[in-house]
């Protein structure tokens, strides 16, 4: 299903992967159609089937309590759909066979093959997947030893009915993506037999504990595991307009269909915003003047020197113009006197 293979209708002159027995159980495939009718109508041609199918799967996940991941996309829808190349692993098939046959050649390691069968925490399971298991094991006519009896009971009066009914893979918390799964192998609560070996096997047992202890040691496990799973596709393909049906052949290029690409498309990098390149300004020559500080000087100044203002003689005013002088009259010795006060009191009359 990665390829998105398993959405091809049949024809009546080719069978397609939908009419496999292991795929006959899978229902819901108008959910499917109605996502795509959505997406042509705002982006044609452009969201593959099998992007639909991994991110479809991954919101399942997360709606049903699970994790949540970061999910690539860029993936091309398959060429071909034949019912003979469903290759599943059966549910009775060994640990060992299942891991060595399916797992490991597609690069799994033994780890993710448990992690992955963890998906049975949600789901049923048709009785003709484990009602030989419930009741008659091996041919013995009696349940699988390894079974819960009061599971076994509750597991063979379901099957009592005619239409082929299903059980639950996870009795307990049927409907959430969680570790409830583990913790029922470990108590021989496993309705098919593929998962019930995990609990019992030598090389997984210790896993199975180690999840049902750790509900996010799980969690970590199944996106990681369920990334990888998704990147199994094909090295050619195309964008299907449907996904019940492969694209029309071109009429131009003869009946062919128009060329693909050969190589998965990628995502498209989302690099971080360049931050701007800032360059220097070009120094613009200033019209100013420079301003020069003034050197300190090294020569000491000079003390002012102060010098005695010289004194200020008045002098009688000129004498009025005609007549006579009036010239006090005085004798010599007045005169004389008169004289030896200007010179004890100078500046007198300022």
């Amino acid at each position: 299903g990665c390829d998105a293979s398993i959405l091809i209708d049949s024809t009546a002159q080719k069978q397609s992967e939908k009419a496999a027995g292991p795929n006959q159980t899978v229902r819901d495939f108008d959910l499917i159609d109605q996502i795509k009718t959505a997406l042509e109508a705002a982006c044609p041609s452009r969201v593959s089937c099998a992007d639909v199918i991994a991110l479809a799967t991954r919101d399942a996940v997360a709606l049903s309590g699970g994790p949540t991941y970061p999910l690539p996309t860029g993936r091309l829808d398959g060429l071909t759909s034949n019912v003979n190349d469903v290759n599943l692993p059966g549910p009775t098939m060994p640990v060992s066979s299942a891991f060595a046959q399916f797992f490991r050649p597609k690069g799994f390691t033994l780890n993710e093959m448990v992690t992955l069968l963890g998906a049975h925490t949600v789901g049923v399971a048709h009785c003709a997947f484990f009602q030989d298991r419930a009741s008659n094991f091996q041919g013995t006519g009696k349940p699988d030893p390894t079974m819960d009896p009061a599971l076994a009971g509750t597991l063979r009066r379901t099957c009592s009915a005619s239409n082929n009914p299903t059980a639950f893979l996870d009795q307990n918390t049927s409907f959430v993506v969680d570790t409830s799964f583990y913790r029922e192998l470990t108590v021989k609560r496993g309705v098919m037999q593929i998962d019930q070996e995990l609990a019992t096997d030598p090389s997984t047992s210790a896993m199975v504990a180690g999840f049902a202890r750790s509900e996010s040691s799980f969690r970590q496990s199944f996106a990681a595991a369920m990334v990888k799973m998704g990147s199994l596709v094909g090295q050619g393909g195309e964008v299907r307009k449907s996904c019940r049906v492969f694209n029309p052949k071109s009429p131009v290029s003869g009946g062919a269909r128009p060329p693909v690409a050969t190589t998965p498309r990628r995502p498209p990098v989302v690099q971080p915003a360049p931050r701007p390149v800032v360059r220097p300004r070009t120094p613009v020559p200033s019209t100013r003047r420079p301003v020069v500080s003034p050197r300190p000087s090294t020569v000491k100044p000079r003390p002012p020197v102060s010098r005695p203002r010289s004194p200020v003689v008045s002098r009688a005013p000129p004498p009025k113009s005609g007549g006579k002088k009036n010239v006090p009259k005085t004798n010599v010795k007045n005169a004389s006197k008169a004289k030896g006060n200007q010179r004890k009191k100078p500046g007198k009359g300022n």
